[in-house]
């Protein structure tokens, strides 16, 4: 291989990694519909009763943001767009650790629910288990560096 070609090798852009294919394409839907039902709750909550309970409804809108760069990073794709998501996606699930076991021990720190309360049982569980489906993708597709 003569100089030149290598050189055109090395400066060819590689296309960004989907990260949507198959089961990424499932997670990208998941994280859509926790973005809409989050901030729409959120919103709804923040312009009606804020006075009510405003830190459940200033976390429920940090969810649905939170949701929101993930859902884009993930659509977005590449490596950076990769290592960005699972820095979401662990910060998610911190929160949904520690605001639903915040949730459990003092019921009176909360008094609305907020996405996270209860590990997300008003959720159905999703917003436990999508940040750890979602780390195990980002993970497995991570690009290697030679």
């Amino acid at each position: 291989m003569t100089t030149v070609e290598k050189n055109a090798e090395e400066n060819v852009e590689e296309k960004p990694k989907r990260l949507i294919s198959g089961p990424g394409m499932l997670l990208v839907w998941f994280y859509g519909v926790m973005v809409v039902g989050a901030v729409s709750r959120s919103v709804y909550q923040i312009a009606t009763e804020f006075d009510r309970a405003p830190l459940a409804y200033s976390l429920s809108a940090v969810a649905g943001v939170v949701y929101g760069f993930i859902t884009y990073s993930l659509v977005r794709g590449g490596e950076r767009a990769r290592r960005a998501a699972q820095v979401c996606c662990a910060a998610e699930l911190a929160g949904v650790l520690i605001v639903g076991t915040w949730t459990l021990v003092d019921k009176s720190a909360f008094p609305d629910a907020t996405v996270w309360s209860d590990y997300g049982m008003g959720y159905v569980f999703i917003p436990v288990l999508l940040p750890l489906s979602a780390l195990y993708w980002l993970r497995k597709n991570r690009t290697v560096t030679r």
